[in-house]
């Protein structure tokens, strides 16, 4: 029920609009009385009316000066202001403060009623709306994400200006404002390949989405499938040194529960301009790519990759070298999982493993080469590729050989050859996901009526993370989930309107609004008229 609150300081006048209307019956509730704005004001914060009807002229407060009182602390309060002066300038002070309606006195209960009734519709129309506006938002945070994962990889790649940045973040919701600035990714594991992980870590990504949005000085940002990237931000470097180790071991306790999943993370040095915040982004892209020469279920820092990649002086070392299984292992992990970003911070993590002395072995030099070629082509066979499809300079294994002649030329072609391996891997996965994808659109196509359909239930039936579903699915067809299933569902309503003679709810019902209000509100903010509008233009053009 609404609840209606009375100020009028004319005894009789308040006793006869208390009592002379039914107003429980009517559908409202009566909160309170005062017979002066003065008196009136507390008893107002405290019982929160929806709707005020006031007296204009009281003694110790009157009825404008108590409007504007309340307007300030009730925004969305409705005013309706009792007067027996039939003044313009009253009336003009009362639009001006946004008083909702003015009645002149006398005035009998049925009218004071049928004004109460209007202003409650007023209240009722505008919640609905309220409504409506924020399940529109809810259904549109998939946009919000995919406009944040846009903003990260600008402010890692410092594409942007200051004032750019700071602007985008401000619409996205997010505040850049800070002394200091440290990133840290972070990635939890639990399946072969990226996309395809168990049920288990989607029920922990889930939870660290949720817990990571309550973390003060945090700014988090998905980068499915590669994980996240938390920016830290503080006014000292204390204290974003201590935001991160809360950040350390809030990931570390929230993984605690998930024996099947592993997790790893990598942290860059503080930082304190927003255009460096890419220094930082790269020292922890070196750090967490040492997740594949290093135990899981731990984060690093940039400093500790020195420690980790120590070796000794000296000749060749044979006793650091691994065994051609643990090699392979490693070299073909990283070509199934790891990204074109990472392969120069993976090369310079692997050679660091091998030693500058192992290299100075033209013969060892020859070894390493040799293994990680046989390595990629194998592995492109693996995927029905082969090494035709390589570039030129990388198909030629006794070439590489040749051109090998130092540790850095090795990198080199090692580099060319493992940037064109992952290539075609993510091409390979491109067409293999286009299939993926069309089955995705058929289940729309054939589910969209019904009301529970959301990016988490197509992505379970395909058998993806509904992170990278997303990042899939919009990168395909040039649209979100969510506007997509929205396409769906109102192509197929514009030809009921046309076609059918059904009524508007009914037609909202059938292409999975069990709102008709909000299939409605839904229709004309995209087709930019109301289903009626859509459907009397129809018959408008028929008739010509």
């Amino acid at each position: 029920m609404l609840k209606v609150f009375l100020v009028e300081d004319e005894v009789v006048m308040r006793n006869g609009i208390k009592n002379n209307i039914p107003w429980e019956s009517e559908g409202f509730q009566f909160v309170g009385e005062a017979s002066d704005g003065e008196l009136a004001y507390p008893l107002i914060k405290k019982e929160m009316p929806d709707i005020l009807i006031t007296d204009i002229r009281m003694p110790f407060m009157d009825g404008l000066e108590l409007s504007r009182l309340v307007r300030k602390e009730l925004p969305k309060i409705k005013i309706i202001i009792l007067s027996g002066y039939n003044e313009f300038d009253y009336a003009k002070t009362a639009i001006n403060i946004g008083v909702t309606d003015y009645l002149l006195k006398p005035i009998s209960s049925a009218k004071l009623l049928e004004a109460v009734k209007k202003v409650g519709a007023m209240i009722e129309k505008e919640r609905e709306q309220a409504q409506m506006m924020e399940r529109y938002r809810q259904e549109m945070e998939e946009n919000l994400q995919m406009e944040k994962h846009k903003l990260w990889g600008a402010l890692a790649s410092n594409r942007l200006s200051t004032v750019e940045l700071l602007e985008n973040g401000q619409r996205l919701g997010i505040d850049f404002t800070a002394s200091a600035y440290q990133v840290l990714l972070f990635k939890v594991m639990g399946g072969e390949e990226a996309a395809k992980i168990s049920r288990e870590a989607l029920e922990l990504s889930d939870h660290i989405n949720a817990e990571s949005q309550k973390w003060k000085h945090v700014c988090t940002f998905d980068r499915s499938p590669e994980g996240w990237a938390f920016l830290i931000k503080g006014e000292s470097e204390p204290e974003v040194r201590e935001t991160l180790r809360f950040c350390q071991q809030e990931l570390t306790e929230l993984t605690a529960d998930y024996a099947n999943v592993e997790y790893f993370g990598g942290s860059g040095s503080i930082v304190h301009r927003l255009g460096d915040i890419r220094t930082s982004y790269l020292e922890a892209m070196k750090a967490f790519a040492s997740r594949f020469f290093t135990d899981s279920n731990q984060i690093l820092c940039c400093e500790d990759m020195q420690e980790l990649h120590a070796t000794a002086d000296g000749g060749i070392d044979v006793s650091s070298m691994r065994s051609k299984k643990s090699e392979n292992e490693l070299l073909e992990r990283f070509l199934k999982n790891g990204t074109l970003e990472e392969v120069d911070d993976f090369l310079e993590g692997y050679f660091l493993d091998v030693g500058e002395q192992n290299c100075q072995s033209m013969l060892y030099r020859q070894y390493v080469l040799m293994n990680m070629f046989f390595m990629a082509t194998d592995f492109l066979q693996s995927l029905g590729m082969s090494v035709e499809q390589l570039p030129a300079e990388c198909r030629d294994i006794n070439q590489m050989v040749a051109r090998a002649t130092s540790l850095e030329v090795i990198r080199q072609e090692v580099g060319n050859l493992f940037t064109a391996t992952i290539q075609l891997r993510n091409g390979h996965s491109q067409k293999r996901y286009n299939a993926l994808l069309e089955e995705a659109r058929a289940f729309i196509r054939e589910n969209y009526q019904r009301d529970d359909m959301s990016l988490n239930t197509v992505a379970a039936q395909v058998n993806i993370s509904p992170s990278y579903f997303s990042a899939i699915f919009s990168g395909e067809t040039g649209q979100t989930f969510v506007e997509y299933l929205t396409s769906v569902r109102l192509e197929k309503a514009k030809e009921l309107l046309m076609c059918s003679s059904m009524r508007t709810a009914e037609i909202g019902y059938e292409v999975g609004y069990k709102d008709s209000h909000y299939f409605s509100y839904i229709f004309k903010k995209v087709v930019g008229c109301s289903p009626k509008e859509y459907k009397n233009r129809g018959r408008e053009v028929t008739n010509v």
